[in-house]
């Protein structure tokens, strides 16, 4: 039992590798093992190609007949961009399945297992099942809800002050929790701010990693009146497709120098979030990071579109009334209203920490 968990969480680890690069895939690892060898190891690495059992069958060549394959998650049964796992596994002569999930996908959904036990194979499930669900939290989320998982990432001061009173914000945090930041985007389908970010900062909301550019997400902007100006980094940069959502009564003519510059606009009856993360759903988009100023925040909170918090903290004091606070808007009259979390893990980054809160539930 513990070299079946041993050989598990190297599956898991494999998984993890991918992360950002599978969507809307899930992120799966597999080791095949043979006399007590590891013959064969694959991870899923982008949607659309090879899944992580066949790369680890390939590795494992003819050793795979009579031996034990290791999966994050349930192998698929269905023909989509890629054959079924499961046949694969079958062809292959594996002679023994340990699947850490089952997988949710109603695509999926226990039809794999159900193969590979009709073809003879010993299958067991449910080893490091709450690992694997944890590391495609993301995925099952979308499974079920149909609209993205959100994070709310903020970086603050010690007093939650994301800027001073004359409205400087360059920089709160160190360069290792900016660096950290700009993997949470690589690792996200989209990034959403507010217009009112987009004038004041003019970001391009891009992943820039260490090892050089990640992989952008789509840009969401939430902007009333369409006041994103068409010289703005997100309108002209072309380096990731930039989405608006904007009101019905918004000026047609501003609509038709953005949608001329490449901007697809999404026109709402109502400045709804529920819209908004049931128009991402369709889209695809299983991952939302909201980057956006306190007023953004603001609503995320109050209308409970919020599944989990990043919050980069430095050990800096500002004070100011006036000063940017971390969330703003109307804000939640009572305790007991509260959006409550649970602390997931608290990381020094330089000098500042990261912590990371899931709300209680999820």
């Amino acid at each position: 039992m513990l070299l079946d968990q041993e050989y598990m969480n190297l599956a898991l680890t494999l998984a993890e590798s991918a992360k950002g690069q599978t969507s809307p895939n899930p992120m799966v690892g597999a080791v095949v093992v043979k006399d007590g060898r590891i013959i064969g190891t694959g991870a899923h690495l982008k949607a659309g190609e090879a899944h992580a059992e066949v790369h680890a069958l390939n590795m494992a060549g003819d050793e795979a007949r009579g031996a034990t394959i290791y999966v994050t998650l349930e192998p698929c049964s269905h023909y989509g961009r890629t054959p079924p796992c499961a046949k694969r596994i079958i062809d292959s002569g594996i002679k023994r399945v340990i699947v850490a999930v089952v997988d949710s996908n109603p695509d999926v959904g226990g039809k794999g297992i159900q193969m590979l036990q009709e073809a003879g194979i010993d299958v067991e499930v449910g080893l490091c099942e709450k690992e694997a669900i944890e590391l495609n939290h993301a995925f099952f989320h979308f499974i079920k809800k149909r609209r993205p998982y959100v994070t709310l990432k903020t970086a603050s001061t010690l007093d939650g002050k994301t800027a001073t009173v004359a409205g400087e914000s360059k920089w709160i945090t160190g360069n290792d929790a900016r660096a950290d930041g700009h993997r949470l985007r690589h690792q996200h389908d989209a990034i959403l701010v507010g217009v009112g970010t987009v004038l004041a900062d003019n970001p391009s909301l891009t992943a820039r990693l260490d090892r050089g550019e990640g992989r952008h997400p789509l840009r969401v902007i939430l902007d009333s009146n369409l006041r994103t100006p068409v010289d703005a980094l997100m309108v002209t940069d072309q380096l990731a497709e930039t989405l608006i959502f904007t009101l019905k009564t918004a000026p047609v003519e501003l609509e038709k120098r953005l949608t001329k510059a490449g901007i697809t606009i999404i026109r709402l009856t109502k400045m709804n979030l529920d819209h908004v993360l049931d128009e991402l759903g369709r889209r695809q988009v299983q991952t939302l990071l909201v980057e956006g100023g306190a007023e953004v925040h603001g609503s995320f909170v109050k209308e409970r579109c919020v599944n989990e918090v990043v919050q980069y903290l430095a050990p800096k004091l500002l004070g100011g009334r006036t000063a940017s606070p971390v969330v703003g808007g109307e804000g939640i009259p009572r305790i007991h209203d509260a959006l409550n979390f649970s602390i997931h893990s608290v990381t020094q980054l330089g000098e500042d920490l990261r912590i990371i809160s899931k709300v209680r539930g999820e």
